[in-house]
């Protein structure tokens, strides 16, 4: 099974557009602009073994407020700068919508590309910038790291980690997996 770092997408790697405290999501490729921190983060976690999975919920598609095409040349253009093996997109508006299961907060996407990714959930990480986040994180049994932007929105669930930006998660999580592949010596 192989380790992965789950990444959200706004407000993680591409900057959000912030409304009343509220990040949104960027609504044209003008708007679309990735954190300086985000390629060189994801480069450190990709030498380090690990995959990298971005997992994202953009609603606006499924409220018919947001054109696909655009979301999916902005995908395009985080590959082409980032060292990414997977995307999994929900475009459910909410928990009625057609494939509501794999939107954030519930496990879905997550699931999903463990499945088909060989993916094992309890030596990954899931990073994201909103309780969302987290909290799929906890329910698919990944280590949390939560990028604290200073919305205005509470956290439902503890993280497991907090930092300031991808750069810090990415450092975080590479402390991680060294404390975890030290061997433990037992004394007699």
């Amino acid at each position: 099974m192989r380790r992965a770092v789950f990444l959200d997408r706004d407000g993680v790697l591409n900057e959000p557009l912030i409304r009343n405290g509220l990040p949104h999501p960027p609504q044209t490729l003008d708007e679309f602009r990735l954190y300086p921190e985000a390629a060189p983060a994801c480069a450190l976690l990709r030498e380090a073994g690990f995959l990298l999975v971005v997992v994202t919920n953009q609603p606006d598609v499924g409220r018919g407020t947001q054109q696909i095409e655009i979301v999916e040349h902005m995908h395009a253009l985080l590959r082409e700068r980032i060292p990414l093996d997977h995307i999994e997109l929900c475009t459910a508006a909410d928990g009625h919508s057609p494939g509501w299961e794999r939107r954030k907060p519930a496990p879905g996407m997550l699931l999903d590309a463990a499945q088909a990714l060989g993916i094992d959930l309890g030596s990954s990480y899931m990073v994201g910038d909103r309780w969302r986040d987290i909290d799929c994180g906890k329910a698919a049994g990944c280590t949390t790291v939560f990028i604290d932007r200073r919305y205005a929105e509470a956290l439902r669930q503890r993280p497991h980690h907090s930092v300031e930006n991808l750069l810090d998660a990415a450092r975080l999580i590479l402390k991680l997996k060294q404390a975890s592949s030290v061997p433990t010596v037992l004394s007699t």
